[in-house]
């Protein structure tokens, strides 16, 4: 009997002392807004944008001189990824990895985001475990045949007014999203930051992983994940 019962305290303590104490917390959402975004996402069905911002009706009272027109690039800084629920032997978690390698062009004509296009190498995904990057690379996506994930932009956005530096705006942004090779339209939030010269773009989408032929993470009954997960980023754009 006490020899059961150390079983199921390994069993069940390991993995709560190893995720709470060794691990430690998920890393918050990506957000142009961070202060906003200290308490991690316990869940992937969280509203899409991970910030609270400013709302987009406050454009013209907080507009400065200048203008977005011309193109803008992707810049240093950018990241995106996944986040995912998962019980690690009945144990909750916030499962996280992401990447900075990621390309991409928007285009501004006048006050009107009218084109973009936005890839990332899914072969440079981390999490803070290296199994379970293995499981991301090989079982999950497949990244040796679906090495990228991409987002283009289909509807323009009417951007507004320039905001004044610091200030943050929301804008829903409508497009086709492409992961492990099935392309979906998906419309979400994006809150928007200018600084100076840069400007920084974060959101997520929830991503039910059937929709797109993902296979479940869930894996040999030692974790168990929710159907879907969220795909976060945080852009940072430069005139190029």
């Amino acid at each position: 009997m006490a020899a059961g019962v150390v079983v199921v305290l390994g069993v069940v303590g390991g993995p709560y002392l190893y995720i709470h104490f060794i691990e430690g917390s998920a890393p918050p959402p990506l957000s142009v807004d961070p202060a906003t975004a200290s308490s991690p996402s316990s869940s992937a069905s969280a509203s899409p944008s991970a910030s609270t911002s400013t709302d987009a009706s406050s454009d013209s009272s907080s507009a400065s001189s200048g203008s977005l027109e011309g193109t803008w690039t992707i810049a240093g800084g950018s990241t995106a990824g996944y986040r995912v629920h998962e019980t690690l032997f009945g144990q909750s978690n916030t499962a996280v990895g992401r990447t900075s390698a990621i390309t991409g062009l928007l285009t501004v004509s006048a006050d009107t985001a009218t084109a973009g296009s936005f890839t990332a190498d899914l072969t440079t995904v981390s999490s803070d475990r290296a199994q379970r990057d293995g499981q991301f690379q090989r079982r999950i996506m497949n990244t040796s045949t679906y090495p990228t994930a991409t987002f283009k932009l289909t509807k323009a956005v009417s951007l507004g007014s320039v905001p004044a530096d610091g200030v943050t705006v929301t804008k829903d942004v409508t497009g086709d999203l492409t992961l492990h090779g099935t392309t979906r339209l998906v419309t979400f939030t994006v809150s928007l930051k200018r600084t100076g010269s840069t400007v920084a773009a974060s959101g997520s989408i929830p991503v039910v992983f059937a929709d797109y032929n993902i296979s479940n993470p869930s894996f040999a009954g030692v974790v168990t994940t929710d159907d879907h997960g969220t795909l976060e980023f945080l852009l940072n754009f430069t005139h190029a």
